[in-house]
């Protein structure tokens, strides 16, 4: 029997794996499906890569697969309290963003939600996600920029934005303190089948 993973770079790592193989995919194939490239796929797999969640997203979409399941397994039930563990952050990439698991993906209810933390001065530029996915931003501490469509848009504590997510888009905090917002992301019937 196969020991649980003990970091999320070993968790991610399996679990990328484990993608590929269930689709009897070669690295190659990964590789044209989600955008990364097959010896970035290859790191990841092998736990010599820490991506950044910008590639993150491309393999979950490149695999039609919830953003959480690269995080986490355990899919708490209604009524049930999550706590965060080792598998819930995925800490500061080079972009300067930090995402924390609140709730994993869920097929009934269908979306995902997590705590992102956007460094001073930080950018994260996203790829376009599959169809179907809906992203809920809400700010809950400092001041996002945030650009759709080339369209830039400033939100505030207390503030947030619905927007679909199949289409880049851009997050920066242009001050010189942290920024953390709430981040909702909606899969409509047919965007992701979670594992």
């Amino acid at each position: 029997m196969a020991s649980e993973p003990h970091t999320i770079a070993e968790h991610i790592a399996g679990t990328v794996r484990q993608l590929r193989k269930e689709r009897g995919w070669s690295l190659d194939r990964a590789a044209g499906e989600t955008g990364v490239s097959k010896a970035m796929l290859g790191q990841i797999e092998r736990g010599e890569s820490s991506p950044t969640v910008s590639t993150l997203w491309k393999i979950a979409s490149g695999f039609r697969v919830s953003f959480s399941t690269l995080f986490d397994s355990n899919k708490p039930a209604l009524g049930e309290l999550h706590r965060d563990g080792w598998e819930s952050v995925w800490g500061d990439d080079s972009a300067g963003m930090q995402a924390r698991l609140l709730f994993p993906y869920d097929p009934l209810l269908g979306f995902e939600m997590f705590m992102i933390e956007l460094a001073p001065g930080a950018l994260s530029e996203s790829s376009a996600h599959a169809s179907g996915v809906v992203e809920h931003i809400v700010v809950i501490e400092g001041e996002m920029e945030l650009r759709i469509d080339e369209r830039w848009q400033t939100l505030r504590a207390g503030e947030g934005l619905r927007f679909f997510a199949d289409r880049p888009h851009t997050m920066r905090n242009n001050t010189a303190t942290r920024l953390r917002f709430h981040d909702v992301i909606h899969y409509l019937p047919g965007a992701a089948s979670g594992t």
